[in-house]
């Protein structure tokens, strides 16, 4: 049985943070089966437990290569896997 996932693209509305964690300024990039599996993701893997902040955009089967081109598409992870694929250095389950 295939298992299918979605690509999501998270930006967030940064004058509701402090502080955004590293890298995320630019946007989050999360594959995950649904939509809640990926906000669960976020919560766990990105801002470790803490409240998610209020989204600014999220783009649902994002096609990456509409992403950027010198800071995203270099320094990322294997999109088709499940987890925190963009920025780099959120450790997650990858699975």
């Amino acid at each position: 049985m295939k298992i299918i996932v979605t690509r999501y693209w998270f930006e967030f509305d940064s004058t509701q943070i402090k502080d955004l964690p590293p890298g995320l300024p630019l946007g989050c990039g999360v594959t995950a089966y649904d939509y809640n599996d990926a906000i669960s993701i976020l919560r766990q893997s990105v801002f470790k437990g803490q409240e998610i902040p209020e989204l600014k955009n999220k783009k649902e089967n994002i096609d990456i290569r509409t992403l950027d081109q010198r800071h995203v598409i270099p320094n990322m992870k294997d999109p088709t896997l499940r987890g925190v694929w963009f920025p780099l250095g959120y450790e997650d389950e990858r699975n």
